[in-house]
């Protein structure tokens, strides 16, 4: 984990190479290999006491210089092993973004890449070094790589509307994605200083970062920011209706005590971080509130209202198994992934549970042995690969330039295979970050893929010499399949979408099936839990989280 210093104010000299004038001040940063890192320059003002839960405020002009050479804080969350940056130092005082670029970059009109972090929309930052663009821009000069912070859990994503008060915080339940808004907006005011091209702007993002850029297209505010996005394992779906949001306020209002928003702001930042570990770690999605974000997302899509940007995205094969180690292994994780797949099966209509049936028996014939991996698979399709397809498709249909893909590369860690997040350390250049990938990381494929995503960024076309990658339309569906065999193919895995897309109507996100959990199975899972060392923590994540 980097360190963690505050940037000082320069009283004296500075290497003006190193240097880039903002809106809110020069910023100093340091030189390596090539590429000059510049950190925690602030994009709005902090989002501390009377601005708390309060839409981001724009930076005030300044001449003054100041240093460039640490992260911000990371948002307040609780600490989770997969989400380094939790251990990080944590402030209400958050946001702040990152830029690399490559030397010599005075007066160059590079192609802009900004990335937004995963983590459930509780979890994550800029300091995870699994996110360190050095590598990336060392092998692409040509591109000037962005992270942006924003606001997680009880701090970006509540809905205060029942809350005496709450009616001055209407748009609340967004204040994440309203922070990465305000970030690409000062971007868009700032990055020439760093070499880029503020009208050539792709934002990408994982897991939640990957469901922040297939929202961000369907909010005004937004529109002219970016001309190109990159979804990696997160489409529209991972949102929340003004109902799924709810009960975390009422918890929040539960644990401190507070009676109205007076009383919410009065709380100190201690007592909000203590607050938030009260609640073990539960957080909402961005809020389907018809403020902010539409009610009905794919609707939206439908109606052409991500036009005009191009967008690529994808799934992992095997996504839902990165949960493996977050539940402390896989005999636990068989155990949760019937009880995941019971509960939501309750959910289902009649005609519906018959497609699930069909499903499971489909992937026993294909070779598939063991439910649990049967379950996996399940979910896979319906909270990962087919609302990627339907958001991609929706957006072909009106016109939009949409490229989908199909990540099988394994990793070498045991059972984990192509999971959630393993694309990540190829993507930014950083296979020796092993967190995901294990050991056996392929040099080749991640030349390939960090070449497909910045010729995406730099022309929206994101083929390679050899590798000719057509647009995904609902009449010829080409999905690149990224692996150890590279290659275009049409209709991939029809057998599956036809069979599960009726079921995208329910809306399933991972916390669906929370609400009609069979107590006394819990119970008896607990049990098992107690016997492998699993904590009550743990056991709520695979329950709840959809990221």
């Amino acid at each position: 984990m980097i360190e963690y210093k505050p940037n000082k104010e320069i009283t004296g000299e500075y290497d003006v190479n190193c240097s880039a004038r903002c809106v809110n001040g020069i910023f100093v940063g340091k030189e390596t290999e090539g590429v000059t890192a510049f950190r925690g320059i602030p994009f709005a003002l902090p989002p501390t006491g009377e601005l708390r839960w309060r839409e981001p405020v724009p930076v005030k002009p300044s001449d003054l210089v100041f240093e460039a050479y640490y992260n911000g804080p990371t948002a307040i969350q609780t600490k989770l092993k997969s989400e380094r940056a939790s251990f990080y130092r944590q402030s209400e005082d958050c946001l702040y973004l990152n830029v690399w670029t490559a030397n010599g970059y005075e007066g160059q009109s590079r192609a802009v890449m900004v990335f937004i972090h995963g983590g459930n929309y509780g979890w994550g930052g800029t300091a995870d070094p699994l996110y360190d663009c050095h590598n990336l821009v060392k092998s692409h000069p040509e591109v000037v790589l962005v992270t942006i912070a924003y606001r997680v859990g009880i701090t970006g994503f509540m809905d205060f509307s029942e809350v005496p008060g709450g009616e001055e915080y209407k748009t609340s339940g967004n204040l994440g994605l309203l922070d990465q808004i305000r970030a690409l907006s000062y971007i868009k005011e700032n990055i020439k200083s760093f070499g880029g091209d503020p009208d050539n702007v792709t934002v990408f993002g994982e897991s939640a970062g990957g469901g922040s850029v297939s929202l961000l297209p369907l909010i005004p505010s937004a529109k002219g920011l970016f001309r190109r996005v990159i979804a990696e394992s997160g489409s529209v779906n991972l949102s929340y209706s003004r109902k799924e949001c709810l009960p975390l306020t009422r918890l929040l209002m539960k644990r401190t005590g507070a009676k109205n928003m007076a009383d919410l702001l009065a709380l100190t930042e201690e007592e909000l971080s203590g607050a938030n570990e009260k609640l073990n770690g539960q957080n909402n999605f961005p809020e389907r509130d018809g403020v902010v974000l539409p009610e009905d997302l794919y609707g939206a899509y439908d109606n052409g209202k991500a036009f005009p940007v191009d967008m690529l995205s994808g799934t992992n094969a095997d996504e839902l198994r990165y949960w493996i180690q977050d539940v402390g292994g896989v005999v636990m994780y068989r155990h949760l992934a019937h009880v995941l797949f019971d509960s939501m099966f309750k959910q289902l209509e009649s005609r519906d549970r018959h497609r699930a049936d069909y499903f499971m028996q489909m992937k026993e014939d294909s070779g598939i042995y063991g439910r649990p991996w049967q379950i996996t698979e399940f979910f896979n399709e319906l909270i990962f690969r087919l609302p990627a397809i339907r958001q991609c498709e929706a957006h072909a249909n009106n016109g939009g330039r949409s490229y989908l893909y199909y990540w099988d590369y394994p990793s070498s860690i045991p059972h984990m295979k192509a999971c959630h997040a393993v694309e990540l350390a190829y993507v930014f250049n950083n296979l020796h970050e092993t967190i995901y990938t294990g050991e056996n990381a392929s040099r080749e494929l991640a030349e390939k893929v960090q070449q497909m995503w910045v010729n995406f960024a730099v022309s929206g076309d994101p083929s390679i010499d050899g590798v000719k990658w057509k647009p995904y339309t609902s009449s010829s569906r080409k999905t690149m399949i990224l692996g150890k065999n590279i290659r275009l193919e049409k209709n991939w895995k029809e057998k599956e979408r036809r069979c599960l897309t009726p079921l995208l109507k329910y809306n399933f996100n991972g916390n669906s099936a929370a609400p009609s959990f069979d107590t006394s199975l819990i119970l008896k899972i607990a049990a098992v839990a107690a016997g492998v060392g699993l904590t009550a923590f743990a056991l709520y994540k695979l329950l709840h989280k959809g990221e």
